[in-house]
């Protein structure tokens, strides 16, 4: 097993030997050789463990195919040894070609899913590489696999890479203790074995100023955002209106978490609507600074359409404010009037300048939003000898979207030059493996270290770049430049400090993990309960995932669990699926029981009376005999039914077959069923329904007098179900 096409450079061959000794996190400038390092530790690693296999994780499917390229190209490997694993292929195809890849490189969320099901055993991985390893934080997929790895794996050695892993200690704490990091391997542009590789980069900031007519619809709408920030401030509840928009959103999750633990204080709840309408507000004066008045108008008409159809508060209030129709009106008579934002023109000049120079010259303009970045699309496509596309997400908004085939045929495209500008969304900011881009354009600054260091990535990879910064004068664009830069310095601070002070205690990594080596007890998970069934696997529970119609979680032949959290709860609840569920279970199960988790008040949570709530889980337990069992969270779920399993194993429950199919409902309960669609009627007046008119057929057809005397239907609920089945279907 041989490297070919290419020669490590110093510097990777010095990372490599600390990536072969420990879990390593690299930490290198875009276009400098990441994947390249993860392709030697795979090469090194399977001649140090011959039969082993290698595992490279990347967020993308265009990034996986990619890397799936580079592998082939750049190792003696039997190319079908080296197998690209997508969710695209057909399980047992899948199933096929991993029985005989020595690496396997894939997205996360695939391999969770193959491990979780068995496709994948990751014992038999000798390496496991996280490409943009700075997305090992949360709930994100890697982070789980990482855990899963370290239990399991025979030879266990993880290998990060990122160009950026955060701007902060806790960020980047965080993805070291998820990555399971022993070692961080840090480069600048500065370090002498670096440098000699380095293409330089221009960068240059243009600033414009926003237009006099633009000035006046910010003044209406900062008038609105400083009248909600003063309400909330006289409230006390805050010291100050100069709050971020990140500070804004870490007290609105405070104010939330009071609420959701009981607080029924009159001034949190108050606050609560008034911040999420400030946040509006400001989300609004972004769209106006940085995009244009277009962009402002499609947020504020989608603003005012939600609040005929929503019930939140903040919304409805927003909407009725007699400014924010101000606002809309000016900025649409500025649209009408084609009164465009400046950095649309100064775009379109760099753009033209570019093209008449060297029409084979590659571009890429980066925009947050989809909108601006189709309507920039448009503009410049009327420049001659321009040929430009958008790059975005496969989520079809308002028509919208690329499917990962139409992505990677972009791609194709621009690096062929049949496309020679690119105007992408934040999905091209990530491992845009493009050798030549001559320019890189950010439309608007942006106040993340990672992101901004992703965007200056896409070019001076082989040869000198230029990278362009537009910003507005005296706007959010100055602030956001301006913390993406404090961001990244610190950055590169943190890590320094971080790397003096990581050490890796062996008896730690292990010892805090449960052993998947004692023998597993098999449970059928809904294939919906995503989150349940990792946290399942986690406790080395042999976990199947199947589309369950009876229940979340079956534990044994007797044994059926319906998990709900609190808010589900309430939420099926208030749409009546939940007695139909308990119902269900009751039929089904010897042993049915509900887990409630979370914990938050379950009385303070909805607008639903407390006697009612109180009146369900009586029902369920009494009525139903289904035990009600409170559990904290998902992990605190996962060890209950982890007892409950074992429990049932030693009593004797080892095999069991699971119903997938629930028993055929009744006549009556079929009948009951059809009636309790019905608006205003639930299992109750169902029954009364049919007692006293005998049939559907006769409901169907009753009169609003007939209706009426049913007992605890009045004229009211009456004339709404005649309404329902008489207005003819649009």
């Amino acid at each position: 097993m041989e490297i070919k096409n290419f020669t490590p450079r110093l510097y990777q061959e010095r990372i490599l030997d600390s990536c072969l000794k420990k879990n390593t996190l690299v930490v290198l400038p875009t276009g400098l050789g990441k994947t390249k390092i993860g392709i030697l530790a795979a090469v090194e690693r399977m001649r140090m463990f011959p039969s082993t296999k290698a595992l490279f994780l990347t967020p993308t499917k265009p990034l996986a195919a990619q890397i799936q390229r580079e592998f082939k190209e750049c190792t003696d490997i039997n190319e079908k040894e080296v197998v690209l694993c997508t969710g695209e292929v057909d399980p047992e195809e899948r199933e096929k070609q991993l029985q005989n890849a020595r690496v396997v490189v894939s997205t996360p969320q695939t391999v969770s899913n193959d491990v979780v099901n068995g496709k994948i055993k990751l014992e038999e991985f000798s390496l496991l590489v996280l490409d943009e390893a700075h997305r090992c934080v949360k709930e994100y997929a890697y982070t789980w696999l990482c855990k899963s790895y370290m239990k399991t794996a025979k030879y266990p050695r993880v290998v990060g890479l990122t160009a950026s892993p955060g701007a902060d200690n806790e960020t980047i704490s965080q993805v070291c203790k998820n990555a399971f990091v022993e070692d961080i391997e840090v480069r600048s542009e500065e370090d002498e074995d670096v440098k000699p590789y380095v293409q330089e980069v221009d960068i240059e900031w243009i600033k414009v100023d926003l237009p006099s007519e633009f000035k006046a619809v910010q003044e209406v709408l900062s008038g609105v955002y400083n009248e909600k920030m003063n309400a909330i401030r006289k409230l006390g509840m805050i010291g100050s209106n100069s709050l971020s928009k990140k500070e804004m959103l870490g007290v609105l999750a405070s104010f939330q978490g009071r609420l959701g633990r009981g607080d029924k204080d009159f001034r949190v709840m108050r606050a609560v609507s008034l911040l999420a309408e400030a946040l509006k507000v400001e989300h609004a004066l972004e769209m106006l600074e940085t995009q244009g008045c277009e962009a402002l108008c499609s947020y504020l008409e989608n603003l005012f359409a939600e609040a005929e159809r929503t019930k939140v508060r903040a919304v409805k209030m927003l909407a009725r404010d007699a400014n924010m129709l101000v606002a809309l009106v000016k900025a649409r008579e500025l649209v009408e009037k084609k009164v465009e934002h400046p950095k649309v023109s100064v775009l379109k000049q760099i753009v033209k300048n570019e093209v008449e120079k060297d029409l084979r010259v590659k571009i890429i303009i980066f925009n947050q939003y989809r909108d601006s970045a189709k309507k920039i699309e448009g503009e410049l496509n009327k420049i001659e000898g321009v040929v430009a596309s958008v790059f975005v997400g496969q989520a079809k908004k308002r028509g919208t979207g690329l499917s990962q085939k139409e992505q990677m045929l972009l791609l194709k495209q621009f690096g062929e030059g049949k496309v020679n500008c690119i105007v992408s969304t934040s999905i091209g900011e990530e491992g845009l493996d493009i050798p030549k881009v001559d320019l890189v354009v950010f439309f608007e600054p942006i106040p993340s270290a990672i992101r901004s260091i992703q965007r200056r990535g896409r070019t001076a990879r082989t040869e000198r770049g230029r990278v362009v910064v537009l910003m507005t004068r005296n706007t959010r664009d100055e602030a956001y430049h301006w913390v993406a830069v404090h961001k990244e310095r610190n950055m590169h601070r943190v890590i320094q400090e971080l790397k003096k002070k990581l050490v890796f205690q062996p008896g730690e990594k292990q010892g805090s993990l449960l052993s998947f080596n004692e023998e597993q007890i098999k449970v059928v998970v809904d294939a919906r309960e995503s989150a349940m069934i990792k946290e399942l696997a986690s406790q080395g529970l042999s976990v199947e995932a199947k589309s369950l119609d009876v229940a979340d979680i079956v534990v044994s032949e007797r044994v059926g669990i319906e998990r709900k959290t609190v808010e589900d709860f309430l939420a099926s609840m208030i749409d009546k699926r939940l007695m139909q569920q308990v119902r269900e279970l009751r039929k089904n199960f010897e042993r049915p029981l509900l887990v409630l988790e979370g914990e938050e008040d379950i009385y303070a949570l909805r607008k639903i009376h407390p006697n009612a709530i109180r009146g369900m889980l009586a029902a369920i337990a009494v009525s139903y005999a289904v035990p009600i069992i409170r559990t904290k969270n998902a992990v605190d779920t996962a060890l209950l039914i982890k007892t409950i399993a074992r429990r049932e194993r030693e009593e004797g429950e080892r095999e069991f077959s699971v119903r997938v199919q629930k028993k055929p409902l009744t006549t009556k309960e079929l009948q009951e069923f059809v009636v309790e669609s019905l608006p205003g009627v639930g299992p109750v007046i169902a029954k009364n329904l049919l007692k006293d008119l005998k049939s559907v057929k006769s409901v169907v057809n009753a009169s609003v007098e007939e209706l009426k005397k049913v007992e605890g239907l009045g004229e009211k609920k009456a004339k709404e179900i005649r309404e329902v089945l008489d207005e003819l279907y649009d």
